[in-house]
């Protein structure tokens, strides 16, 4: 490392306190530090274990390409290319940045599918993406094999850079700013108090601090344990290979990645590095990472490895007689998920993570530096946070032996294939209901969530619940499927949704703070069910859910799996520390089977001495009711758009209650129904759904639930007063609306682009088929900027582009099927 790149602090003492303290100097740290100096925050103190870019940063392939049909990826890789080209003017530290273009092969038609509908979505979003011939990628690249492709997706402006060059520019950057770094430091310990970090330990001493921020990469686990934090990552090994000089191979080659044969190219010194993201993957130091690791290198499994190697080849195939200068193995960490973890850790105030970028730190460092700064700063994520927020992450995913087994997975996903019905093959059978025997032995096909095994339909007798193959057209459960929807509209269904979150908040105060965390009323009568969201301060929802009140002092929430930690530090965030009002988690206490359909009623009345009739048990009430011998607490509730019922059974009498439910069925046609059937009854009714058809950026406004918002009520509400004066500024800018093909044939899936009188106003964020309504269904945000009026949504001739091709839709701010709501309350 020159002296210019040496932290001017490096043999200075320690300072004794700082506002913010980052630990790890690779280039999301750097990012970090370089992003709060620009907001102005200057007591910013980066501690290195060893030399900046150590781990991993140093050893990254450097690609910076921007292509993805997710807008928050876009929105991270093209500021961080952004920020590549302005940062070398603003330091005067080169970053080796070049624009050579970067090219994906779709080779099979399910490929050129998926590329064709990112593509769409890419290119709304900026990116140009561009669809070109074989006959085009051969002029680009002579040396590659193009037999077997059916089109490339060229980007012109992407390319690579030097990781290390970028790191140090974020740094030198930073030390413009005010910041200070220094190497050699290694964090020993996290100091905190009352809940709240207070600062670090090191070898020279310890520093109070602010904020404590968490960017140490593959040590990030292990840092997270000292401060009592989960940061479920897992390193795992990566290799790419460095080629001898080939004649025709030059630097202005543009990188190709080649998803079907795991590997990508580009140019080094005149020869090639392929690299692999194989889906057979190898965790690495799974009893924790060697204490002097810091610039090491991994010998590499030549064996495991050799079969992904010989595939590459086939794709350029002068490999096969070139010498190889290198087999590099190193280390990089990666998420259960495959999602990275970001924000404040739900078990610590103060202390933030960013972590876990799954081989994307470089390309997503500038974006992730500027969201975590700007999330540190204004004490909220700017950004949609579902998927990057470390509060979605469970205990068990920490797990040594769980990390280790999913991580075998999890690489390879980078070059996957991801059909909308995917789930996890590894680290399964984690969480099962206690009915989980019985629904498999009634043919459900289990999917993944949570770790829960969660059914997501039913393969009818004497065929065998697998998907044969996967693909965007209609797999082999499709007309499963339909029967389970028919038999939710026309008969009853029995479907498991015990992995819902369960969860009591009692006490004296327990209306109380509920009603200030509630934008609905829940002041309500005993037996009441509420359906409400809860907002955040400027009036965006955090949650989606509802509340029953079991008792004076005690209510029940309900709410989505994912969301549980979420919502249990929501909770725990807004329950002032003096209240009068506990939470407890009930999820595990009770099964839940969801019986719904016109014949429901008449099914558990078969069950119950109570009285079921709709005058006796209206929609929207709970009552605790008999079943056969157990008693359970019965919810008239449906997120499927039918008369129904769910059934909160404790965990030990669960089968008695599912023999008794099938036992007394005969004659009503009843069904069991998985997720599949859920999601497509729900999307043709227009029920929206938290983290799919909204999100944290999104008001009730826009969603169309105002209905839930009580403005006038005493005492207000959390957002309130943002969401007043949101009501109050004008016409909305987008709301959500539903979409139905006027083709039965195709299907949606979600982010396809919505076009009104051929200009694109927005695009799906959920798709479904509606059997009922006779063609593809979907939700989604039009936008017009001088207001989304109920005029302007109506007038329109709309269109829903699927992978390039438009096809005519209906659109409706209102729910095509029951507008009234007729069936839900019969």
């Amino acid at each position: 490392m020159s002296a210019e790149t040496k932290s001017p602090a490096k043999n200075k003492p320690l300072p004794t306190q700082a506002q913010v303290v980052i630990i790890g100097g690779g280039v999301i740290g750097c990012s970090i530090a370089y992003h709060l100096t620009k907001l102005g925050w200057k007591d910013v103190i980066l501690l290195e274990k060893a030399q900046l870019t150590a781990g991993t940063t140093w050893h990254a392939a450097g690609l910076v390409v921007t292509p993805s049909g997710d807008e928050l990826s876009v929105e991270l890789s093209t500021y961080t290319v952004d920020l590549i080209k302005s940062i070398e003017k603003e330091t005067g530290q080169a970053t080796g940045f070049k624009d050579i273009g970067y090219l994906q092969l779709a080779c099979t038609p399910d490929w050129l599918e998926e590329r064709r509908r990112m593509a769409v979505a890419a290119r709304r979003l900026g990116v140009n993406y561009q669809e070109i011939s074989p006959k085009e990628v051969k002029e680009m690249w002579p040396l590659a094999n193009t037999d077997d492709i059916i089109a490339g997706f060229f980007t012109p402006e992407d390319g690579r850079v030097n990781p290390v060059d970028f790191t140090m520019a974020l740094a030198k950057g930073a030390r413009m700013g005010g910041a200070e770094i220094y190497e050699d430091t290694e964090v020993i310990g996290i100091n905190q108090k009352n809940g709240c970090v207070t600062g670090v330990i090191t070898p020279r001493g310890e520093i109070t601090a602010e904020i404590v921020v968490n960017c140490a990469g593959l040590w990030g686990r292990e840092v997270g344990k000292m401060a009592g934090v989960n940061v479920p990552l897992q390193a795992a090994e990566h290799y790419y290979l460095l080629t001898e000089p080939i004649e025709g191979v030059h630097p202005d080659l543009p990188i190709i990645e080649d998803f079907g044969r795991y590997s990508y190219f580009r140019e080094e010194v005149g020869g090639l590095l392929v690299g692999f993201f194989e889906p057979v993957a190898g965790p690495w130091a799974t009893n924790g990472i060697p204490k002097d690791f810091a610039f090491g290198e991994l010998k590499p499994d030549w064996d495991r490895m050799m079969p992904y190697i010989e595939i590459a080849m086939e794709r350029i195939p002068i490999l096969r007689d070139t010498g190889i200068h290198k087999f590099f193995c190193g280390p990089e960490s990666f998420t259960p998920d495959g999602g990275p973890l970001l924000g404040e850790a739900p078990e610590l105030k103060n202390f933030f993570v960013a972590a876990g970028l799954n081989s994307l730190g470089i390309l997503q460092g500038g974006g992730v530096g500027k969201i975590m700064a700007q999330w540190i700063v204004d004490g909220y994520c700017p950004v949609e946070s579902l998927d990057i927020d470390i509060a979605r992450c469970f205990k068990f995913q920490g797990n040594q032996h769980y990390l280790t087994d999913r991580t075998v997975e999890t690489l390879g996903l980078q070059y996957q294939l991801i059909y909308p019905n995917f789930a996890n093959e590894t680290a399964r059978d984690l969480r099962k209901t206690a009915l989980h025997d019985r629904f498999a032995k009634a043919g459900a096909f289990f999917t993944e969530g949570m770790g829960w095994e969660i059914p997501d339909w039913f393969a009818p007798e004497g065929k065998e619940a697998k998907i044969e193959a996967y693909s965007w057209g209609r797999q082999n459960w499709f007309g499963y499927l339909a029967e389970e929807h028919k038999a939710c509209r026309e008969d009853v269904i029995l479907m498991d949704l015990t992995s819902m979150s369960k969860i009591f908040v009692q006490g004296y105060d327990a209306e109380k703070v509920l009603n200030k965390i509630c934008a609905n009323d829940v002041a309500v009568p005993v037996g009441k069910v509420v359906y409400t969201q809860w907002l955040n301060e400027r009036g965006g929802m955090e949650a989606d859910l509802t509340v029953t009140r079991l008792a004076e002092d005690k209510y029940l929430i309900i709410s989505a799996g994912d969301f549980y930690t979420h919502d249990m530090l929501w909770l725990k965030k807004y329950i002032p520390a003096d209240a009068h009002a506990f939470v407890t988690d009930m999820t595990s206490a009770y099964t839940l089977l969801n019986i719904q359909g016109p014949k429901s009623r008449e099914l558990i009345q078969r069950l119950t001495t109570a009285d079921v009739s709709k005058e006796a048990f209206p929609y929207m009430t709970a009552r605790e009711i008999d079943l056969k011998y157990a008693s359970a607490l019965a919810l008239r509730v449906t997120f499927e758009g039918e008369l129904g019922f769910e059934l909160y059974i404790p965990t030990e009498f669960s089968s008695h209650v599912y023999d008794a439910l099938l036992e007394n069925s005969e004659g009503l046609g009843l069904r069991h129904a998985g997720f599949q059937a859920l999601n497509s009854c729900r999307i043709e009714k227009a029920y929206r759904e938290y983290g799919y058809d909204m999100d944290n950026q999104d008001t009730p406004l826009e969603a169309g639930l105002e209905f839930t918002v009580k403005f006038d009520k005493p005492g207000g509400f959390i957002g309130r007063d943002a969401l007043l004066r949101h009501k109050e500024s004008g016409p909305l800018k987008y709301r959500l609306v539903q979409f139905l093909l006027e083709d039965p044939e195709p299907l949606l899936y979600g982010n396809e682009l919505i076009y009104r009188d051929g200009v694109n106003v927005g695009y799906l964020q959920t798709g479904a088929y509606g059997f009922t309504l006779g063609g593809a269904v979907g939700m989604g945000f039009v936008e017009n900027e001088e207001g989304a009026t109920k005029e302007f949504i109506n007038s329109g001739k709309y269109e829903i582009d699927i992978a390039g091709n438009r096809y005519p839709a209906k659109a409706s701010l209102t729910p095509m099927y029951d507008p009234e709501g007729k069936r839900v309350r019969s």
